[in-house]
């Protein structure tokens, strides 16, 4: 069990092959390591020719900067995604894209967000976000009821959803 050799393997591929998936992967990788500088560095050397203006790429740029704490940066380049590639479409792209103008502060924008998002997004996350938002902004009552929606569709919902989704709708029965 080496929690490193992933990254290790990646790392070489993506020296020896020097393709766009190779650096891709070794990015990813590095992001998952915290290693957030040096996967924006391999993703950004990915940024060329072809795949100058990849979606995915662009995503993989932006999950970095956020987990590296730069909301800011985060945003500005899914920004730069939508204008790029404005057929693009990512739940995880739309979710990050609304955690990060919450990450600046830019709380009304962050909710009309959450707030497109929480009905279509597969799983528990965005609404539970949306809820506890709205509950920060003192809007106790509004995000409660985005709470209790969730909680109803998740006791219909099959239990492999159930169990999958486990931490956010704990995180919501919490906010009714």
């Amino acid at each position: 069990m080496d929690p490193t050799a992933d990254l290790r393997r990646y790392e070489s591929e993506a020296r020896v092959a020097g393709n766009v998936s190779s650096r891709q992967r070794y990015a990813e990788e590095l992001t998952r390591h915290g290693r957030y500088d040096e996967a924006i560095a391999q993703y950004r050397e990915a940024l060329t020719g072809l795949y100058e203006h990849d979606p995915n790429l662009l995503l993989g740029v932006a999950q970095a900067q956020f987990a590296k704490g730069d909301a800011v940066a985060a945003r500005t380049t899914l920004d730069d995604l939508i204008r790029l590639n404005p057929d693009f479409r990512s739940p995880q792209g739309h979710l990050l894209y609304a955690q990060a103008l919450e990450g600046e502060g830019n709380f009304q924008k962050a909710l009309e967000e959450y707030q497109i998002l929480a009905p279509s997004y597969p799983g528990a996350e965005a609404a539970v976000r949306y809820a506890q938002l709205l509950k920060s902004q003192g809007r106790r009552e509004e995000a409660q009821k985005v709470a209790r929606e969730l909680l109803e569709q998740a006791r219909i919902a099959p239990a492999h959803y159930r169990k999958a989704q486990k931490s956010w709708l704990d995180a919501a029965q919490r906010l009714v």
